[in-house]
Parts: structure tokens; sequence; C-alpha cells
């Protein structure tokens, strides 16, 4: 593979990173959440139920950096803790209604920012870019279940 492309390929998926990243921010700024937390409500939206240990993996921060996210939240009324029925010793992250409808309003949002964007593209264009980008992704997530 040529190295050139390779590079071509990273910056353009770093630019476009940074736009969607920046775009997402502009929109959290009508809701009463920040960044860190709009991630966090998504990881439990697409996750289910997490400890708090396992949201610090997921988004990569200390676990007392992921406490003091969660109370904040939790004051929020975005989430609620929930002792694990199995195991009392075990607090599991809970995503309530109002955490559930800023996500959904949020990417609806995203969403329709890339709606706009893809306006200039032909339909075989955007099946093309969803297809690679589909397969993209899905060899970075097996090439990271490989590394773990």
């Amino acid at each position: 593979m040529d190295l050139q492309v390779i590079a071509e390929l990273e910056k353009n998926i770093r630019y476009i990173n940074h736009i969607v990243k920046q775009r997402g921010r502009e929109i959290l700024d009508h809701y009463p959440i920040t960044p860190p937390q709009f991630v966090a409500l998504q990881w439990l939206s697409d996750s289910g139920d997490l400890t708090i240990g396992e949201l610090s993996k997921k988004m990569y921060l200390a676990f007392s950096t992921t406490t003091d996210l969660v109370d904040r939240m939790e004051k929020n009324e975005l989430i609620e803790r929930v002792r694990d029925p199995k195991d009392r010793r075990v607090v599991r992250i809970h995503l309530l209604e109002k955490g559930k409808e800023i996500i959904a309003e949020v990417i609806e949002k995203r969403q329709l920012y890339l709606k706009e964007i893809l306006q200039e593209f032909s339909t075989d264009e955007v099946n093309d870019l969803r297809s690679s980008l589909t397969q993209l992704f899905e060899e970075m997530k097996t090439h990271e279940e490989e590394q773990q």
C-alpha cells in the first residue's frame, strides 16, 4: 500500500473526527451536560447498565474522574446508581429517561448535520462510503479484540 495514501486517509479521518466533535460540542451547548457526560451517556445507552469501573475503562478515564462524572450526572437526574440484584456489593449505573432523551435529541441533530453534508453525494457514493466505513470499523474492532 502507498504510504502517501495511508497518510492522507489518516489525516482526513483526523480532520473529520475533529469537525464532528466540534459540531457535537456546539449542539451540546444547548443541553445541561458536558461532552464527557455525553460520552458516558452514549456508553450507557449502547452497553446497558455498567459499573463505574467498566465505564472508566470504556472512557479511558481514572476511576475517581468517572466517579465525579457519575455524581454530577446523578445529581442532574440523567442516571441512577442501582445495586445488582445478583450481587448486592456491585453497583451499576443506569440511564434514566432524561438521559435517554438527551442522547436521542443530540444524535438526531448530529445525523441531520451529516445528512446536510451528504446532500452533494449520490446515493451510490453514500452507500459506498457506508460500506467502506463499516468495513474499516469491523477490521479495527477485530484488531482491538485480538490485542486484548
